[in-house]
């Protein structure tokens, strides 16, 4: 009995050290992307939207990427559609990250709704990160949780002092939320198919930026993973021909 009851406490500990472990390195992604919600309230009241426009698009769009991409093509002189087209493209992954969550996940129907808000790059990889089911839920509510709070914050502050820093283009603080994006996705491009695809997508992104308007060279941009896909498609077909 005695044996029993010390290996259920050492089992207790052993829980308690990894939930800690993951609300450490949750808590860790959310403020370090929180931050750059700075970032982009700046960029956003220079590109000329209110401060309620901007502060709406942090609480009801909540994907970094997304939002840096339309302020970025707005403030480019890209077109309101074009500007929308190329954010709703680029948020269109965060439905594939939830088809993989909402296995991992099991969350109760009810519920399901309220965390679509927070399927995001960030929440998908601490939850996917996790070994357990009960781990990558604690990840991803501690993630969504610490970043949408700190975000929103840190933007409604950056969009305050936008005027206090002036022209944000010096600053360069348009970079931070594409920054922090490639810095998340780097460490997921582990095969040679995934690093094609990224390489060749930036080679579109910036080659066609010169001569296409704001936000299309994003969208076409997305042709990389069909060409790259038919292309090793290809290729395994010759190899199995000989």
């Amino acid at each position: 009995m005695a044996d029993r009851t010390a290996l259920e406490d050492e089992d207790v500990d052993i829980g308690k050290k990894a939930d800690r472990a993951v609300v450490r390195d949750a808590l860790g992604v959310g403020v370090a992307v929180g931050l750059s919600g700075f970032a982009f309230g700046v960029t956003s009241a220079g590109s000329g939207l209110t401060l309620l426009q901007t502060c709406a698009l942090s609480l009801l769009v909540f994907t970094g990427a997304s939002q840096f991409a339309l302020v970025g093509a707005l403030a480019a002189g890209g077109g309101p559609f074009t500007a929308a087209a190329g954010a709703l493209f680029l948020g269109v992954r965060n439905a594939f990250y939830g088809l993989r969550l909402s296995q991992l996940l099991a969350l109760p129907r009810a519920v399901r709704p309220f965390a679509a808000q927070w399927v995001i790059d960030e929440t998908a990889a601490v939850a996917l990160a996790q070994p357990t089911r009960r781990a990558a839920r604690l990840g991803f509510v501690v993630t969504g949780l610490t970043l949408y709070l700190l975000w929103n914050l840190t933007t409604l502050l950056g969009a305050l002092g936008a005027e206090a820093i002036g022209d944000t283009d010096a600053w360069g603080l348009d970079a931070a939320g594409p920054a922090v994006f490639l810095a998340l996705l780097a460490p997921m491009l582990k095969t040679g198919t995934e690093r094609a695809v990224a390489g060749l997508a930036v080679l579109l992104g910036l080659g066609l930026l010169p001569v296409l308007p704001a936000g299309v060279p994003v969208l076409l941009a997305a042709l990389a993973a069909p060409a790259v896909l038919w292309a090793d498609g290809r290729r395994r077909g010759q190899g199995d021909t000989r």
